[in-house]
């Protein structure tokens, strides 16, 4: 009988348009497998919101598998030494994968190769990651440019379909209990609220899509309103490749209105993966070499007013809000996400990669690429970034994009205030005891902050 072949998935949890199955599948008898891999990631190991949709999202995948005749096989452990252990159990002669540019992943590629026959596919982004390049050659830094020529080359290739026979091979290997890997937090379950945000899986990630095609001509308009469903909420789907970011393209393009603005935010991962690809610790240094100079604030004080911001009780409400719907969902709005991070660093003048790590642990849609690169952009930092001096006004922010809505259901201790004063209840004297007081003035904060840039620049 011909060798089994391995497939190695990792973020890219689906069946159709999956080029690693399509290949391994026509070659012969394909061997499933997902490892959870702490060790290679070391610091950048999944966070605890995303195991918990890792669960889901594997037993998504098994089940479609089984429908196939197959199953997914689970190990725990490095993955260059649990796939050479499956091969030498099975016998397999190759691994098919899709490729990953994560710095950890990338280093896993190269541990891989040298043990098996590891051949690496494209999929996971609307053009292969350092593809889209300059007239001279280099890859871009920033996000404008590159989106133009990205551009050109769309379409995407239609997505391929899921494979109509997955062949089995003569003995499975050995695999692991899903349930066994402690992915579902217990004692206290904090994930109550995630079960009725979301359904993990390729099902689930279609039925968003489908949902959100009748409102993608509206995009723009509803996307920075907290109050108003207007984003996509398919960022957990494509973190995870339970659906290919060229099949979004071909369902939504269509939709006419402001669909490009949509278009272009799938685009931000691509560009996301471009600037990893060129600099690989850009989760935890900044780029620009400037701010190793910023006197972040420190000590206890700092980390009081840290909690304060991942708690939701700044005295900010939209900020709250967000923090929030944050703890509560594993997801925030594009828009107070925004805010939110612009408030840790300027406001309260901490460390941007303070924000960024507890964004790592609470979304379920933390994505290194996006992540850290969203993260610089707001703090000045980044090789394509707003201005440091550019604080943005939580409170105008809140007012403008009408956020009294989304207030009222996140922060129920101001439900009952208008919408003249739940931006700012301390302001308009309708502060209830319940809800903090500031932690610190606009005004103050924004003088602090550009102070302490002042200094960084002297």
């Amino acid at each position: 009988m011909t060798a089994p072949i391995i497939v190695w998935f990792r973020r890219d949890l689906r069946l159709s348009d999956q080029a690693a199955l399509v290949a391994a599948a026509a070659e012969g008898p394909v061997i499933p497998v997902y490892i959870l891999d702490d060790e290679t990631p070391k610091h950048r190991a999944m966070g605890a919101a995303s195991r918990w949709w890792l669960h889901h999202s594997l037993a998504s995948l098994d089940a479609a598998l089984r429908e196939k005749g197959s199953r997914l096989i689970l190990r725990r452990g490095k993955c260059g030494e649990q796939l050479a252990d499956i091969a030498k159990e099975s016998g397999a002669g190759q691994v098919h994968a899709l490729r990953h540019y994560e710095p950890w992943w990338r280093n896993a590629e190269r541990a891989v190769a040298k043990q098996l026959d590891l051949v690496c596919h494209d999929g996971n982004y609307l053009a292969p990651p350092g593809s889209v390049t300059t007239g001279s050659g280099g890859l871009y830094k920033i996000y404008t440019p590159f989106w133009r020529a990205l551009k050109e080359q769309m379409p995407p290739s239609s997505p391929a379909n899921r494979p109509g026979e997955i062949a089995a091979p003569s003995k499975w290997p050995r695999s692991e209990k899903l349930a066994d890997w402690g992915l579902l937090p217990a004692g206290p379950d904090w994930a109550t609220g995630f079960a009725a945000e979301w359904i993990p899986g390729e099902e689930g990630a279609r039925a968003r899509v489908a949902d959100f095609v009748d409102e993608a001509a509206d995009y723009d308009a509803r996307r920075n309103l907290p109050s108003v469903e207007g984003s996509s909420r398919l960022s957990p789907h494509l973190h995870f490749g339970e659906v290919s970011p060229a099949y979004v393209w071909h369902r939504v393009a269509a939709a006419g209105g402001s669909v490009d603005v949509f278009l272009s935010e799938v685009g931000w991962r691509d560009y996301a993966q471009n600037v990893i690809l060129q600099f690989p610790d850009y989760g935890g240094r900044s780029a620009r070499e400037a701010f190793d100079a910023m006197r972040w604030r420190t000590g206890r004080e700092a980390d009081a007013d840290l909690r304060a911001w991942q708690r939701g009780r700044t005295g900010y409400p939209v900020v709250d809000a967000g923090m929030r719907q944050l703890w509560n969902t594993g997801w925030m709005h594009n828009r107070v996400r925004m805010i939110a991070a612009s408030f840790l660093i300027k406001h309260l003048l901490i460390d941007w990669r303070r924000g960024e790590q507890w964004f790592w642990d609470t979304l379920v849609d933390a994505d290194y690429g996006n992540n850290s690169v969203n993260w610089q952009w707001v703090a000045g930092t980044g090789v394509d970034s707003n201005m440091f001096p550019r604080i943005m006004a939580p409170l105008s922010q809140s007012e403008k994009f009408d956020a009294a809505d989304y207030i009222r259901q996140w922060v129920p201790e101001l439900a009952h205030l208008g919408d003249a004063e739940i931006h700012d209840p301390e302001e308009a004297g309708g502060r209830p005891a319940s809800y903090p007081a500031k932690i610190i003035g606009h005004r103050e904060a924004r003088a602090r902050a550009l102070a302490a840039y002042d200094v960084m620049k002297a």
